[in-house]
């Protein structure tokens, strides 16, 4: 065995802080909170459909066209 393998197996248990299932439930909470970060965004574009065709009727562009 190598020296770290010893001194880990001499180190015996180590509980850990919080109990397993907190582990698991950390991401999961951080996964929904950032998908509803980006929910919020969800059809921004389309809430300025006015202010884009004055862009780009005053830039000789589409109506209802905005993209390059």
């Amino acid at each position: 065995m190598s020296l770290v393998t010893t001194v880990l197996a001499e180190a015996g248990h180590v509980a850990l802080p919080l109990p397993i299932l907190v582990y698991g439930i950390i991401p999961l909470v951080l996964f929904i909170a950032l998908g509803a970060v980006l929910w919020t965004y969800r059809d921004v574009a389309n809430r300025h459909q006015a202010k884009a065709d004055a862009y780009a009727a005053a830039h000789g562009g589409a109506p209802g066209h905005s993209g390059h």
